[in-house]
């Protein structure tokens, strides 16, 4: 059975990496769940893509050069759908808090250096362990500098590696770094590729999939998992196919 995973949430029907996007996911009886996480300036994991607050905020400046309280306090639903109220971009330790319902979270690092995939490392271990969700939780990431360091310091939690482009074999680059999922871009989905690193043990996740005939192509191609800006469109696609 193919398995579903919210992109950011559910991208494309709430204001994403919020909590509002996350709850829209569960509405939809979706509870895996892809996010995206940066440091603060006080080293707090917050939920948010990009580096900066432009696109989600409409504001200028860095996530890095902000504390997690300014964060939080900033409206983060300038670009995607509507939503009648604010959506404060959320630190990770508040989407444990309030969707304990969830059964497994992608999170993808947005990382650079090794001292700061250290930083980040340490700051999830803390979190999954203070929540009990230690079997329910994959760190994910296209960074090689942090997916090394993690494979390095014999990482406690699984991790993945998130491909884009497949200018290099990514299979050999999961296998590497010791990788137990590998996130594709749908473009490079082919059924051998998809047997072979599932053959080598990896779980095959696919991004972004928000076309339901694409949904049927790939769940028949065998991926293990979907992930889609549009949860309940996924669920009504694949509850058909079954």
């Amino acid at each position: 059975m193919t398995l579903i995973y919210g992109h950011r949430g559910a991208r494309g029907e709430a204001p994403e990496n919020t909590l509002p996007s996350f709850r829209r996911a569960l509405a939809a009886g979706v509870t895996r769940v892809e996010l995206d996480l940066h440091l603060s300036a006080d080293r707090q994991l917050m939920v948010i893509h990009d580096p900066t607050l432009r696109r989600t905020t409409g504001l200028g400046g860095k996530v890095s050069k902000h504390t997690a309280a300014e964060l939080m306090r900033l409206d983060a639903r300038r670009d995607g759908p509507s939503w009648p109220e604010p959506c404060p971009i959320p630190s990770l330790e508040q989407l444990f808090q309030a969707c304990p319902e969830f059964e497994h979270y992608q999170l993808e690092v947005k990382s650079g250096s090794s001292g700061q995939s250290r930083i980040v490392l340490d700051a999830v271990s803390e979190l999954v362990q203070r929540f009990g969700l230690k079997d329910k939780v994959v760190l994910t990431s296209s960074s090689r500098t942090l997916l090394k360091t993690a494979s390095q310091d014999n990482y406690s939690l699984p991790t993945g590696l998130v491909e884009e482009y497949g200018l290099i074999d990514p299979l050999k680059s999961a296998r590497r770094y010791g990788c137990r999922y590998l996130i594709l871009n749908w473009k490079l989905c082919r059924l051998a590729r998809i047997r072979k690193a599932q053959a080598m043990g990896l779980h095959v996740s696919v991004w972004t999939v928000n076309d339901p005939a694409m949904m049927q192509r790939l769940a028949e191609m065998g991926v293990d998992s979907l992930i889609t800006d549009l949860p309940h469109l996924a669920v009504e696609t694949l509850k058909q196919r079954a």
